[in-house]
C-alpha cells in the first residue's frame, strides 16, 4: 500500500511539473516578450542571447541550461536531474510551440507584464515545490550551497547567490538591449519571486525538519548516506504513542524533496515538519 501511495504521488509530481513547465513557456512567448520583457535567472540569458543574434530562442535556452543540467547530475543526483531535464525540456517545446501561436494581451505594458509575471511565478511555483527546476542559476546556487556546506559544516542560503546572479541578468538587458525592458523584467521578477515565495516558502532558504519516529536508527543511516547531513537526536514522549525519538535535520530546499521521498521509504510511521529558517548563529 505505501509502495503504491508512493508511485502515486511521483508520477502526480511529473504531472505538475509539466503543467508548471508549460506555464511558465506560455507566459514567456505569449505574454512577455511581446510586452518588451524578459524572465530571470538562465532563461533571461538565453532570451538577451536570442535578441542579440536572431536565433530561436528554444535553442539558445537550450544551449545556456545544458552545462547546468549536466553539472545537476554530476553534484545533486539522478533523481533531481531526472525532474529538471523534464522541467526543462519540456520548457523548450513549450516556448517553440506557444512562439507560433497568434496571442495578443490587450491592455497596458505595466499590466501584461504584472500578469505575466504572476502566471510565471505560479508555473515555477509548481515546478519547485514537487521537486522540478528549469533555471539553472538555481541549480548553480544549490551546487555551491552543496560544496559549502559539505567543506564547512554548515548550512547557508542560497539567496545571495540568487540575487547576485540575476542582479547581473539584469545588469545585461539594460546594457545589451534597453532601460525599459530592464525595469519591466525587474517588475517579473519582483512578482514572480513573490508567489513563488508565497507556495514554496521561501525555497531559498533554510529547512528544519522535525522526525518523530520511534525506530529512528535505519532513518538516520538513510539520511546520513543518502543526504550527506546528520542529525540531532531528541528524546521526547507523546501523550498517546509514548516514548518516541525526534529528529531534527536542516536541508536546503532541493534536498528537502529527497528527504521527503527518504521519509516515504520507510513503513515504520513518522511524524514530520518543516519549518523555515531565516538565520543560524554558530
Amino acid at each position: 500500500m505505501t509502495k503504491h501511495k508512493n508511485q502515486v504521488r511521483e508520477f502526480t509530481s511529473y504531472v505538475l511539473i509539466v503543467v508548471g513547465a508549460l506555464l511558465a513557456s506560455f507566459s514567456v512567448a505569449c505574454i512577455l516578450l511581446p510586452n518588451d520583457a524578459i524572465d530571470y535567472g538562465t532563461a533571461g540569458i538565453a532570451i538577451i542571447i536570442s535578441k542579440m543574434t536572431g536565433f530561436r530562442l528554444s535553442l539558445c535556452v537550450l544551449c545556456v541550461v545544458l552545462p547546468f543540467l549536466v553539472g545537476g547530475m554530476l553534484y545533486l543526483g539522478r533523481a533531481f536531474c531526472i525532474k529538471a531535464v523534464i522541467g526543462s525540456v519540456v520548457y523548450m517545446l513549450g516556448i517553440e510551440y506557444f512562439e507560433r501561436i497568434p496571442f495578443t494581451l490587450n491592455t497596458e505594458h505595466f499590466l501584461a507584464v504584472a500578469f505575466g509575471g504572476a502566471i510565471l511565478g505560479a508555473g515555477l511555483s509548481l515546478i519547485l515545490k514537487f521537486g522540478g527546476c528549469i533555471d539553472g542559476s538555481e541549480i548553480l546556487a544549490n551546487i555551491i550551497v552543496k560544496k559549502l556546506s559539505d567543506k564547512t559544516g554548515r548550512n547557508y542560503s542560497m539567496n545571495v547567490i540568487l540575487i547576485a546572479f540575476n542582479a547581473c541578468v539584469y545588469l545585461a538587458a539594460f546594457i545589451l538591449i534597453d532601460r525599459s525592458a530592464a525595469l519591466l523584467s525587474l517588475l517579473v521578477y519582483v512578482v514572480a519571486t513573490a508567489i513563488i515565495d508565497h507556495f514554496t516558502d521561501h525555497f531559498e532558504a533554510i529547512k528544519q525538519v522535525r522526525i518523530i519516529t520511534k525506530k529512528p536508527d535505519d532513518m538516520i543511516r538513510a539520511i546520513r548516506e543518502d543526504l550527506g547531513k546528520t542529525c540531532t537526536i531528541m528524546d521526547t514522549y507523546g501523550a498517546i504513542a509514548g516514548e518516541n525519538k525526534t529528529l531534527i535535520c536542516y536541508v536546503n530546499y532541493f534536498e528537502l524533496q529527497k528527504l521527503r521521498d527518504l521519509i516515504n521509504r520507510f513503513e515504520e510511521p513518522s511524524f514530520t515538519t518543516i519549518s523555515t529558517i531565516d538565520e543560524i548563529i554558530r
